[in-house]
């Protein structure tokens, strides 16, 4: 089968975020499994990210595919569905209307409009892919999908790929408790709490070192509260760094965090769970779904920094149980591996 993928988010892992990952190891499994997959990349960028969605869509409409399904990522294919000659599946990575609630300014506004577009860009299409139950219910509610429209495909990992760079990974001596958050810095993935948290453990956990990997929008901030907070090399802005570094820093670390309040799935929580990490995150959207609680992970009440210090303390001085919720781990995203979602994917397109 030839499919066409849209996807006018940025194809690079500091850009594109779980996003690009999703749509990365989907295309590879496709093609693994005899598939044809191209991928239509924004091409053009003017600076700002809201034209230049539109001005890809516009372009979808005067150049369409030549393909047996067309696969349109979040909102893309809005423009050119009103036209379409070929079935047509929307797949949401989250839901544009949820993420914006826990944005600010002009961030809010222009998701705002981005969320209108996906909303006709689900009206339009034959069926609506979503990655977890939770944003299963959220389409529903918030752009009024009917449930028999919509089917679950949760986000794929390349095991293997993963695998090979944790053993090829350089280990650090250990000297001291190490906690790891990979994230785009958005105001929804509530890094000011895990920094909040790492103040409360100073006492407890003098030498914890929280060590953060991304960057975004609210990185000034978190700076500035960094310096607020005194915390000094407890909390370490690492910036984007490259898949081999991460693999570096995943097998580095004693557990990862991310005290996210809003995630369509999380694909972070896969790739730590992978390299055999205990994981302490919120019990908020599709988190739960992904992360057994009190099995590889412990999940506190979001937006409270004091419970996510306990739950931090609690796996750092247990290493009996911080090994007993890494294996379990690695058997939860062995669930996820990229060619069972692929199948998945291709029984939900099917049907």
């Amino acid at each position: 089968m030839r499919f066409a993928f849209f996807t006018s988010t940025p194809l690079t892992p500091a850009e594109g975020s779980g996003t690009f990952v999703g749509i990365r190891e989907l295309e590879r499994a496709l093609i693994r499994l005899g598939h044809a997959v191209e991928i239509r990349a924004l091409g053009f960028r003017s600076g700002f990210h809201t034209l230049d969605r539109w001005l890809y869509n516009a372009g979808l409409v005067l150049d369409p595919p030549a393909a047996d399904v067309a696969v349109g990522f979040d909102l893309d294919g809005f423009l050119w569905a009103r036209r379409r000659r070929i079935p047509f599946v929307a797949s949401l990575k989250g839901i544009i209307a949820d993420e914006l609630r826990a944005e600010r300014g002009w961030t809010r506004t222009l998701l705002s409009v981005q969320a209108g577009w996906e909303h006709k860009n689900v009206a339009r299409a034959d069926c609506v892919l979503v990655t977890s139950r939770y944003c299963a219910d959220v389409v529903h509610r918030e752009y009024g999908v009917a449930p028999p429209k919509i089917r679950v495909v949760p986000e794929p990992i390349d095991l293997a790929d993963w695998e090979a760079r944790f053993a090829r990974a350089v280990r650090r001596p250990a000297e001291r408790p190490t906690v790891l958050s990979v994230a785009r810095m958005y105001p929804r993935k509530r890094l000011g709490d895990l920094l909040e948290a790492a103040s409360c453990l100073r006492d407890r956990l003098p030498d914890l070192q929280v060590r953060l990997v991304g960057n975004g929008p609210e990185r000034a901030r978190l700076v500035r509260l960094h310096a607020r907070l005194g915390l000094g090399d407890t909390v370490i802005f690492l910036g984007e760094i490259s898949r081999r570094q991460l693999a570096e820093e995943y097998v580095n670390a004693d557990g990862c965090c991310l005290p996210s309040v809003q995630e369509g799935f999380g694909i972070v929580f896969l790739e730590a769970m992978a390299a055999g990490l205990p994981v302490v995150a919120c019990r908020a959207a599709a988190v739960p779904e992904v992360v057994p609680d009190g099995a590889a992970g412990l999940l506190v009440e979001p937006r409270n920094p004091e419970r996510l210090a306990e739950a931090l303390v609690e796996l750092l001085t247990d290493s009996g149980r911080r090994k007993e919720f890494g294996e379990a781990g690695r058997r939860r995203a062995a669930e996820f591996a990229a060619s069972r979602v692929a199948e998945r994917f291709l029984e939900a397109v099917a049907s």
